[in-house]
């Protein structure tokens, strides 16, 4: 259908398009591709939107994708904010956080 020439650089397009299109997100401590994924199919399409957004609205977002989101998404959310691996998280923020999580999931 194409010559080969035309195929690569075809391929070549659209893996730049897919760049391009990459938001910042994954490139914070516990973000990976399929939470960066869900996060911008919720409207929070990069890091700075994470931090307005917040730890609590952003995991009510990301339930309404999947209404079984674990307490350990909200604990890398919250370690994702402040920059830090969710096991660094703080006994205190982690109390306040499974808290949220129990109302949340009334």
């Amino acid at each position: 259908m194409f010559p080969p020439a035309c195929k690569r650089l075809w391929r070549l397009t659209i893996t730049t398009k897919t760049k391009t299109m990459k938001t910042d997100l994954s490139l914070h401590p516990n973000i990976g591709k399929d939470t960066e994924a869900k996060l911008v199919e919720v409207g929070i399409q990069n890091y700075a939107e994470l931090q307005t957004v917040g730890t609590e609205q952003a995991f009510l977002r990301l339930q309404t994708l999947d209404p079984g989101a674990c307490i350990h998404l909200l604990y890398g959310l919250e370690g994702a904010i402040e920059g830090i691996p969710a096991t660094k998280l703080s006994a205190e923020k982690k109390q306040q956080l499974r808290e949220f999580h129990r109302m949340a999931n009334k």
